[in-house]
């Protein structure tokens, strides 16, 4: 390749903010757009070679042939982008169904390429024909960018933006309805800085009741000094009964040993636990329940310690991937005031859908 910007490159990166920043407050305001929920992807592309690289540098080309066909159709010859590459099934960003697409076999790749097709969007502009435009505020950066399809496509897009603090936050509160993960705010002045946390995401922040329903030992954890690994988590459905939604991870070394100890009287047989029957499963499960295996977790042990669903915790999530939790959730407090059958899936926020074409519009 003979670009003036060449891989390895790592994004900018975004640190968290709570609510719409006030553009006031930034040389030369701010611009604000979506939070696509996807892969990051960085696009290096030189007449008909055209490269991926993900958020650590790995390369995405072979697990996406739609999407780089599609680039070559309606990018220039010369040109370096930073974006996502995301899986939309209906009017909705699907997470899941995007991670299916990173799969070792190439017939598999081939078939989910026409299934379930990738798009791109592109946020900014690290390089067009011989200039690197890295050193360039972002306000020249995004002006470049608006005219950097050579033609449309169906495939390939460039994000919506807004330098109005209230047109941000009506985008917070509906673009979620498509699957979107909120909203970013980019400094108009600031130059792209690999791997540095020059912009702000606003995410959303919600409460949920939860029932502990085991937890799994740490890597490091040892037959003398067991180590908490992660708390897993399930909320009662009226016609399923204890269902997992997810996990809570981030605790002390200290916290981790102690957890143990403080959990060790739920323990329980796993015959006897709402989750027994899972441990006949081999094969990897769409609902990703506890114990077993898939082919993200192929070698890691997933087996889990069954606690006796009596205890209830409140965690900090931002938002659902189908009756899941999206990420892992944060550890807020004990609940002894809640009964465990109480904690069911009706306190969780009914998001309104939106139309993810809308989004994609660029005026």
């Amino acid at each position: 390749m003979d670009l003036p910007v060449l891989p390895p490159v790592l994004p900018m990166l975004a640190k968290s903010v709570k609510g719409i920043p006030d553009p006031g407050k930034h040389d030369g305001g701010l611009s604000f757009e979506p939070k696509w929920d996807g892969f990051r992807c960085l696009v290096f592309k030189d007449g008909d070679e055209i490269e991926l690289t993900s958020r650590n540098t790995k390369p995405l080309t072979r697990y996406f042939p739609e999407v780089v066909a599609a680039m070559r159709g309606c990018l220039p010859d010369k040109v370096v982008l930073d974006g996502e590459i995301f899986v939309a099934i209906g009017d909705r960003l699907e997470f899941e169904v995007l991670q299916e697409r990173i799969h070792p076999a190439t017939s598999r790749v081939t078939l989910l390429s026409t299934q379930t097709p990738a798009q791109y969007v592109a946020f900014d502009l690290l390089a067009l024909a011989s200039e690197n435009l890295m050193d360039r505020p972002f306000t020249e950066r995004r002006a470049a960018l608006t005219g950097v399809l050579t033609k449309d496509s169906p495939s390939v897009h460039i994000t919506r933006t807004t330098t109005d603090p209230a047109r941000a936050h009506a985008w917070f509160e509906q673009f979620e309805g498509a699957g979107l993960d909120g909203v970013m705010a980019k400094p108009m002045g600031a130059a792209y800085v690999p791997n540095g946390r020059t912009m702000f995401k606003i995410k959303h922040e919600r409460t949920a009741d939860v029932v502990l329903a085991g937890y799994r030992l740490h890597k490091n954890s040892t037959p003398d000094h067991p180590l908490l690994g992660s708390l897993l988590l399930g909320l009662y459905d009226t016609e399923s009964g204890l269902q997992h939604i997810g996990v809570s991870a981030s605790f002390t070394q200290a916290r981790r040993a102690a957890l143990v100890e403080e959990l060790r009287p739920l323990e329980c047989p796993f015959e006897e636990h709402p989750w027994g029957g899972w441990a006949e499963w081999a094969i990897a499960n769409p609902d990703r329940v506890p114990g077993t295996q898939s082919r993200w977790s192929a070698g890691k042990d997933l087996s889990f310690v069954p606690l006796r669903p009596e205890r209830v915790l409140e965690v900090g999530y931002d938002h659902m991937e189908g009756r899941r939790f999206r990420h892992t959730a944060q550890f807020k407090r004990w609940r002894p005031d809640r009964e465990p059958e109480s904690c069911g899936y009706d306190q969780l926020d009914e998001v309104a859908s939106y139309d993810l074409a809308d989004i994609l519009r660029t005026d």
